[in-house]
């Protein structure tokens, strides 16, 4: 719900000459150690994080959450590399506290409801929202690719609907939920989705439409301020970025950088488009409602709607043909041999919610399936 990104350092449209700055941001749950449930040790865990990472370590809306956020860059090795310090300094600030730093969608584990972080914004929404926030919290993934002309932003986001919940699918990390499988892949999606303002980015016409609909949505009181515009694709109100910010915190770094490449590639393919002047694929609102709800549901294990003429397909036939779709960009961008390995290595061992399946399928505990959480959020 908040951003802890630096501006990127080269935002650009030029296709055919420029490459796209990517940056991300993670949310992650605090635990206790001992019972698995969530625990308001935000404060405990900040003041062990070392000095040299503060900058990119913050507060999230409630006390039993934490953010990291990268520099963006143009390298996905050096993106890797930084979220790989931020985690494990996270890990060791945790441990340090008395806790433990879990990369998951929201709490496996059923437990006393953590406090809101002492914030004045945060105390205006619990006093609008109420009961929207009860809960151990819900951690997503946010993707920045640099795209510094808004109008041209604007296009992007119609480029992007379509796609999106293929993305959302590859990130499901939440299928335990207060002791129970919920029967979703994604139960932070289900959560998320109770906030107002959550929803598939609207076809837009242009930047002073985009601007109107926020003011709109802000004068009807469904929303505080435009930070609480959580479509998911926007344009970042603080950097010079298109934000995606549809999926759960994925459980480790390898899922991270498979989805922040998607993203980029995504982007810079609608960019491309944009240039030569095709239009962006036209779909619905209500299905690609039924889209979002199918990847919260099913992940890449099941069944995807097909944007390309409705109707269910397989997810992974799905993402294939996305790839397909993707290639030119993932080559221009240097990453296609990193992203063929990473998606087979994700088909092999399924999303973060098939192998917590398969963790708890062993011997049917969930502490063997926070201790696997564990382990691949330290990287």
């Amino acid at each position: 719900m908040s951003g802890g990104l630096a501006a990127p350092e080269r935002p650009v449209t030029d296709v055919g000459k420029d490459l796209l700055t990517v940056g991300i941001e993670e949310e992650f749950l605090l635990v206790d150690p001992a019972t698995g449930a969530a625990t308001p040790a935000i404060e405990a865990v900040l003041a062990e994080v070392p000095d040299e990472l503060r900058g990119q370590v913050q507060r999230e809306l409630q006390t039993s959450q934490i953010e990291i956020g990268t520099p963006p860059g143009l390298d996905l090795g050096g993106l890797r590399h930084s979220l790989g310090l931020l985690r494990t300094g996270l890990a060791e600030a945790a441990d340090a506290a008395g806790v433990r730093v879990l990369a998951v969608g929201t709490g496996p584990v059923a437990g006393p409801v953590p406090p809101v972080v002492d914030n004045p914004r945060f105390h205006r929404m619990i006093e609008r929202y109420r009961l929207l926030v009860p809960g151990p919290g819900v951690n997503g993934m946010h993707v920045h690719v640099g795209v510094a002309d808004q109008e041209i932003a604007v296009q992007v986001l119609n480029h992007l609907r379509p796609w999106l919940p293929l993305l959302q699918a590859a990130t499901a990390n939440s299928p335990f939920y207060e002791g129970v499988d919920t029967g979703y892949a994604s139960w932070r999606s289900v959560l998320w989705e109770r906030w107002p303002s959550v929803a598939p980015t609207p076809w837009l016409e242009s930047h002073a439409q985009y601007e109107r609909s926020i003011q709109e949505l802000i004068d009807s009181g469904m929303m505080l301020d435009e930070g609480m515009l959580y479509w998911y694709a926007r344009l970042s109100s603080r950097y010079p970025t298109v934000e995606i910010r549809i999926g759960d915190v994925c459980p480790s770094l390898d899922d991270t950088i498979l989805l922040a490449a998607l993203a980029r590639a995504l982007v810079d393919t609608a960019l491309t488009d944009i240039h030569a002047g095709r239009p962006a694929l036209q779909v619905g609102h209500h299905l690609l409602t039924a889209a979002h709800w199918r990847a919260a549901h099913d992940g890449l294990e099941g069944l995807a709607v097909d944007p390309l003429g409705g109707g269910l397909r397989p997810a992974w036939h799905l993402m294939r043909r996305l790839f397909d779709r993707l290639r030119p960009a993932l080559e221009r961008h240097g990453d296609l041999a990193l992203v063929t390995s990473l998606l087979g290595r994700m088909h092999t061992r399924g999303t973060g919610a098939a192998r917590q399946r398969a963790v708890y399928a062993r011997r049917g505990e969930l502490a063997d399936v926070l201790d696997d959480l564990a382990q691949q959020t330290r990287g």
